[in-house]
């Protein structure tokens, strides 16, 4: 009961208010998929920052019936009073990927109870997959891929079902471009960004690809906190990715009794980290804010999280440490009603969470200028901030994306 718990934590929490993003696609916007302009169709919005989607009766016919054998199939698992937990998750994505034309009432299915299953057998002790502090993405073949599966794979097909290729953006090409070719040729690259949802590396790779660079984004490692290695269902998404697992600085004191060993896991992963660069070639993403992104509860808009200066200056000195020229460049994403985060941050796992169908947005800046000094680091941190706000508020315009505060159906 309580592992199914641990899994399915998806009932409704009381708000005084909520908010819905009101995307207006009345001028044209850049397609990653096409490299073109193009005048894209409105989008069809849901309640992305409630808690609960509301229940739809008017799905068609064979997607209800999928809908309900997949609820089907959970039940004779789950505990009968989990069902109706499990039914408004199965509903939400089911809602998300109707919209969605590539989709079908049988992929969706797969996709749905794929996770399921393979959070069920890789998510729960005593079987939990156990990562190392560098964890090599899980692509099939592998000795600890008894089921020989392409974990990223998977976590790239479940979330693209709900994403709106035709109004996503994708912004400096030619800086990734660029970025891959210092890659290419020894050298080492950090991306440094903001981050948004769980999705996020899913998120980069399918946009990626979208112009060229699948294998590139494949290749990245993400810098990883606690909760993606250790939250049931996050965890076969995770086994598909590039990780550099870390306890951010936002959780390493939670249980002070576990600080000193929660240290030693850091200290460890960044040793694993430094051996990366100095082989050179490497491609790191960290997100320095150390968290996701959280709306405003009284306005509703999402902004950057401000950087951590003690992370970023980690990372330059790794890079300095390395002797392996590494560069740093800026990169935003915004992600955030795909899967969006709880509004507040919170030091458990088992997370409720929430799926709509959205378009995506991405954007590399050029790369950052090696300024500051011992005494004024700040200022390479600084301008890394004020470089991927503006990104980001240009992402968000070419996005049309404005958030509005509404009150919640009665």
């Amino acid at each position: 009961m309580k592992l199914w718990k641990a899994l399915f934590v998806l009932g409704t929490t009381s708000t005084t208010k909520a908010f819905t993003s009101r995307r207006i696609f009345s001028k044209s916007a850049f397609t990653a998929t096409t490299g073109s302009f193009v005048k894209p169709e409105r989008c069809l919005t849901l309640n992305s920052s409630t808690t609960k989607s509301p229940i739809v009766a008017t799905l068609p016919k064979d997607w209800d019936d999928a809908l309900q054998n997949v609820i089907s199939t959970l039940s004779s698992t789950a505990p009968t009073k989990m069902v109706e937990l499990l039914s408004n998750f199965a509903n939400q994505y089911f809602v998300s990927c109707v919209q969605n034309p590539n989709n079908t009432p049988e992929s969706t299915s797969k996709n749905f109870l794929t996770t399921c299953q393979l959070s069920m057998k890789y998510g729960i002790p005593p079987n939990q997959f156990r990562f190392k502090k560098v964890h090599k993405a899980l692509r099939g073949g592998e000795e600890d891929n008894e089921m020989n599966i392409d974990f990223q794979k998977m976590g790239d097909e479940f979330a693209e079902a709900s994403i709106n290729h035709k109004t996503s953006v994708l912004v400096g090409k030619e800086n990734l471009e660029n970025a891959f070719n210092q890659i290419k040729a020894g050298e080492n690259v950090v991306f440094l960004g903001n981050h948004q949802s769980e999705g996020d590396p899913q998120v980069f790779s399918i946009l990626l690809n979208t112009i060229g660079y699948g294998v590139e984004a494949s290749n990245v490692h993400f810098v990883a906190g606690h909760k993606v290695t250790t939250d049931p269902y996050a965890i076969p998404f995770s086994m598909g990715r590039n990780l550099i697992c870390i306890h951010s600085k936002k959780h390493i004191n939670v249980d002070p009794e576990l600080k000193p060993l929660k240290t030693k896991q850091n200290l460890e992963a960044m040793s694993g980290m430094l051996e990366l660069l100095r082989n050179g070639g490497a491609s790191l993403w960290v997100a320095p804010s150390g968290g996701r992104d959280r709306r405003d509860l009284e306005t509703g808009y999402v902004p950057v999280t401000p950087f951590d200066q003690k992370t970023i200056d980690l990372f330059r000195l790794l890079g300095n440490k390395s002797k392996v020229k590494t560069h740093f460049y800026p990169l935003v994403m915004y992600s955030y009603d795909l899967f969006p985060p709880p509004d507040t941050a919170e030091a458990g796992v088992g997370e409720t969470r929430q799926v709509n169908y959205t378009p995506v947005g991405l954007s590399c800046g050029e790369e950052l200028e090696s300024i500051g000094s011992v005494e004024k680091r700040h200022l390479f941190t600084d301008n890394a901030l004020e470089r991927c706000q503006k990104l980001y508020s240009e992402l968000m315009e070419s996005m049309e994306i404005e958030e509005k505060s509404v009150e919640p159906p009665l």
